[in-house]
């Protein structure tokens, strides 16, 4: 018997939680008025309990501010939208005052309050999010439209430089090793980056890149013979490795990852590609769904092994989330197979709403045993900040609502 779904319902749920919660939680809490930018660390009823700034972090905020700002179809007043606005500029001007090297124009991983270095750009991602962050900086802000723009292209193009190296000089691996490996966080982060600024980048170029991106993902991470996808391959070949790394399933990863190519298979009308990311997301969630206790386990290993990571039995936050988004768009693609894409999105959103969802102290909590009890009860920190709960919470509003009006 086929399970059902109240898409209006929820579309109204979503959005309500979105606009009357986890927006004003971080709007009332993290923006620091004194030296900019924004406060990531709190507890949780939102009070700062450390003042150090993640430049991902940061430039993620700014992101989902420019984004909901754009849309006009959240019915909110000019000052909310005003607000908004202002939200984004603050960030993204303290992200252009302090959040690069300028002697080699990389970003940071971390500063302090005040905006003084803390920790080098040691690895790429804070770079994607700065990129991502300034293109749309560039859509809204028309007074320093054409300096955003340049801001995300040179950023762009120093990623495209470090690709095959990211981590540059602050690689642990010897180069001698027989063991250099690549990983999935990059194809996967460029899939998303790529479609992020389509109207900055040339046509040809983002075709390229969503290609090469989407075929290194579906035909080498993804295994032909599970169908899960690993976190680590051989950097020469694409092969597995046999070791701790390449043996390792990051399900969240893999989850998201599924939607973004979700979404590049809508825009190429490429239903192909659509239905293995939909084989894929199924597979990973049968594969990683912790049938004692519910939710989605944070690591595995793909022959079953124990699994390194301390935290491989944690629930977290951003992994239901990002299932979430992933379930959704999934039933916009192929309605055809929402018997069984339902199925799923009752149980991941039933444990997402039971366990995450703080009705005491707002947003979401995002840190849980293996038995679902709360292991921290922040709200932002060194990992957390805005942007898996608001992103998560706009998409899933938006896409079910489209699903209900062609209904």
């Amino acid at each position: 018997m086929s399970e059902s779904y109240d898409f209006q319902h929820w579309s109204n749920y979503y959005r309500d939680y979105l606009l009357k919660n986890i927006i004003p939680f971080w709007l009332n809490h993290s923006i620091d008025r004194e030296y900019g930018g924004y406060f990531t660390c709190l507890n949780r009823h939102g009070n700062v309990f450390d003042t150090d700034k993640f430049i991902w972090l940061q430039a993620r905020q700014v992101w989902m501010f420019a984004k909901l700002y754009q849309d006009k179809d959240l019915n909110v007043s000019d000052n909310e939208r005003k607000q908004w606005f202002q939200t984004a500029v603050h960030g993204a001007q303290f992200l252009e005052k302090y959040g690069r090297d300028s002697s080699t124009g990389q970003w940071y991983f971390s500063l302090t309050q005040k905006g003084e270095p803390l920790v080098e750009p040691y690895n790429i991602f804070s770079s994607v999010f700065a990129s991502m962050v300034f293109g749309q900086m560039a859509k809204i802000d028309e007074i320093n439209s054409e300096k955003y723009k340049k801001i995300a292209l040179d950023t762009f193009n120093d990623i495209q430089k470090r690709r095959t190296n990211p981590k540059g000089d602050w690689n642990k691996a010897s180069p001698s090793s027989p063991r250099q490996l690549k990983s999935f966080a990059l194809p996967m982060m460029m899939c998303n980056l790529s479609m992020e600024l389509e109207h900055l980048i040339d046509k040809e170029l983002i075709q390229t890149l969503t290609q090469e991106c989407t075929k290194e993902i579906i035909e080498q991470f993804r295994q032909s013979d599970s169908g899960l996808i690993l976190e680590y391959l051989n950097a020469k070949d694409g092969s597995r490795n046999d070791s701790f790394e390449g043996r390792l399933l990051n399900p969240g990863h893999g989850i998201e990852a599924m939607w973004f190519l979700l979404d590049i298979a809508q825009r190429e009308n490429n239903q192909k590609l659509a239905s293995i990311c939909i084989d894929t997301l199924l597979t990973i969630l049968e594969y990683s769904w912790d049938e004692k206790y519910g939710g989605i386990l944070y690591f595995l290993d793909i022959e079953q092994r124990p699994p390194q990571q301390l935290e491989w039995d944690q629930k977290l936050w951003w992994v239901h989330l990002e299932t979430l988004i992933a379930l959704v768009k999934a039933i916009d693609h192929q309605p055809e197979r929402q018997d069984q894409l339902i199925r799923w999105l009752n149980k991941v959103q039933k444990y997402t709403i039971e366990h995450f969802v703080d009705s005491e102290g707002g947003e979401l909590f995002g840190y849980l045993n293996r038995q679902g009890e709360v292991l921290l009860n922040l709200k932002g920190g060194k990992w957390k900040g805005c942007y898996h709960v608001p992103r998560a919470f706009y998409l899933c509003w938006k896409t079910l609502d489209k699903i209900n009006k062609k209904s």
